[in-house]
């Protein structure tokens, strides 16, 4: 009898304190659904992250999601660095994890079918005791994710790939990206660097749906604001430049950063004839040499004329407040080169070695 009461006090322990963190912080309650039923659906209105909402100065932003088994079975998330991304994902599994212990969760509508398991693939470590690099643990936690979820799992993936080359990770997270659409047919949820992945929902138009977050830009001040804003669509853009700035890297840094992104545009366009080129290092002084540049670079012809134009205007965009205008552009702060923008009148090499 003792251990019953004792059973019975702290199931009214957990429960009051649940109506009372509820009605302190708005939660709502939610519409729970068998596993599997309602095609699995996920769908939550203006949800926030229970934790950061309480400590954070500025007004939390709430997102909405949907989720489901048949047409939005995996959601692909781009935007910035610092924009949000982490949150959002992290706290549509701790929303869908309250809602299995009882609990009201932070929202204003919910939505949500069972999952047998979550499954998350956040952070970076290493396992240095056990002989594992950052890179292993990652993909020891992938595989993991893939060998054990089901379609009734809710997966959640914070960056597949960044502990290798670019192009191994690129592979790695489309390769997987692909085995949870078609094979696991899990409810995914997928930040990314690797915009490349935004294809998917192109291949896969009855599974996939891309998402970015909301920025602000100032061309004129160079600033970007974070507006924290989830929205359909995907986006090329990850303004690292920009947040390495924010962090405090000192000027001289931030300026070499955005010489090598020249330099990686010049390798995009140098298996282009002259008249597809769309930027061209005009004036060299004594430090650079456009030679030299042409010599250092790989042919990267195979990259659509699409992607030629989104890195050109990705560029331009974080480093928008060097700029006098929109073609005819001075990079004298610099103190390295000029450069020139434009797409109908490109001068060959030769011109622009004058």
């Amino acid at each position: 009898m003792h251990d019953q009461v004792e059973v019975i006090e702290d199931a009214i322990d957990v429960l009051s304190n649940f109506a009372h963190i509820a009605l302190k912080n708005n939660y709502c309650r939610p519409e729970i659904y068998e596993m599997g039923e309602k095609d699995g659906v996920i769908n939550i209105e203006k949800g926030r992250h229970p934790i950061i909402e309480n400590i954070t100065e500025s007004e939390f932003i709430s997102n909405d999601t949907q989720l489901d088994s048949k047409n939005n079975r995996m959601c692909i998330l781009t935007g910035p660095n610092m924009s949000g991304k982490s949150t959002y994902i992290r706290q549509v599994a701790v929303i869908v994890l309250m809602a299995h212990i009882g609990s009201f969760v932070p929202a204003k509508e919910a939505s949500i079918s069972l999952v047998d398991r979550i499954f998350t693939r956040v952070g970076a470590s290493d396992d240095l005791a056990r002989g594992r690099s950052t890179f292993m643990v990652e993909m020891d936690e992938a595989a993991n994710i893939v060998n054990n979820a089901t379609k009734y799992s809710l997966i959640v993936l914070d960056e597949i790939g960044r502990g290798t080359s670019t192009y191994d990770g690129v592979s790695i997270a489309w390769a997987l990206a692909e085995y949870l659409i078609s094979e696991t047919q899990a409810r995914t949820l997928f930040a990314t660097h690797y915009h490349e992945l935004l294809k998917l929902e192109e291949k896969y138009p009855d599974a996939v749906k891309n998402y970015n977050v909301m920025v602000e830009e100032n061309l004129e001040e160079g600033t970007v604001i974070f507006l924290r804003k989830i929205i359909a669509g995907g986006t090329d853009r990850s303004y690292g430049i920009y947040v390495a700035k924010m962090a405090g890297l000192p000027n001289k840094i931030i300026k070499v950063m955005a010489i090598e992104y020249v330099r990686v545009l010049r390798r995009i366009t140098s298996g282009y004839s002259t008249g597809e080129r769309c930027l061209v290092v005009k004036k060299a002084t004594k430090k650079v040499k456009i030679d030299q540049i042409y010599d250092d670079m790989t042919d990267l012809s195979s990259l659509s004329r699409g992607d030629i134009k989104n890195a050109i205007d990705n560029f331009f965009h974080v480093m928008g407040k060097y700029f006098k205008d929109g073609r005819g552009v001075d990079l004298d702060e610099f103190g390295e080169f000029n450069v020139t923008l434009n797409a109908r009148s490109v001068p060959t090499l030769e011109e622009a070695n004058a």
